[in-house]
């Protein structure tokens, strides 16, 4: 990447301990009840215990291998996207989807609001400013709230029935198909990429340029 274009830095928070701490027990209080209650999304495999990269890789390759078992051929696209979540929508979602209420939604409206930032480059700093959308990039809660915020995204996925995992802002599509149907099958995974890019333009997500797609 160019290193003389700012757009390719992506500044790390410089967030006090208490700070981190408190993130520490809200997460793992945050973390038991999504757990006990089901909560988590079973396509994601990023923030969840005992899953990573290499389990996202796997799920993928196992489909692809199965698919070609039975004589299919696979359309795999990768999408990534700009995480930059809006704050009413998030606390939205907390209550509606998630089950979060009374103190403890009081307690994230608190997290989130009026945070401001000043950046520091080369021994100057910026004027401050407030963020109306994302959390600090490094804090301890951002990625388990993110994951929380596109856990829809999934929901309407699976609802056109279509294969897919995630780790974070990566999504995964894969749909198998039969040789003869593939101008159908395109079309139908089309139609679909559509209703995402409608869903992450309504929760103020962005679709990135280099998403790419691969026939297997």
């Amino acid at each position: 990447m160019d290193s003389d274009d700012l757009c390719n830095y992506r500044p790390i928070s410089n967030l006090s301990l208490i700070s981190k701490i408190i993130e520490r027990v809200v997460k793992s209080r945050l973390t038991s009840h999504l757990t006990s209650n089901n909560l988590l999304n079973p396509h994601q495999s990023a923030c969840c215990k005992h899953q990573s990269t290499e389990t996202a890789l796997l799920y993928i390759h196992d489909h692809l291998i199965d698919a070609i078992g039975s004589q299919q051929v696979s359309c795999l696209c990768l999408l990534d996207l700009s995480a930059a979540f809006d704050h009413n929508i998030l606390l939205s979602r907390l209550s509606s989807w998630f089950g979060i209420h009374g103190n403890v939604l009081d307690w994230f409206i608190s997290y989130l609001s009026s945070r401001s930032f000043r950046v520091s480059c080369a021994g100057s700093m910026s004027s401050s400013h407030t963020s109306f959308c994302g959390v600090p990039q490094g804090s301890v809660l951002g990625p388990l709230l993110f994951i929380m915020y596109t856990t829809p995204l999934s929901t309407l996925i699976s609802s056109n029935s279509l294969n897919h995992h995630l780790y974070a802002d990566d999504t995964q599509l894969f749909l198998p198909f039969r040789p003869p149907d593939f101008h159908s099958s395109i079309n139908r995974l089309q139609d679909i990429l559509q209703q995402i890019s409608s869903w992450m333009t309504a929760s103020l997500l962005t679709l990135n340029s280099w998403s790419q797609t691969a026939i297997c």
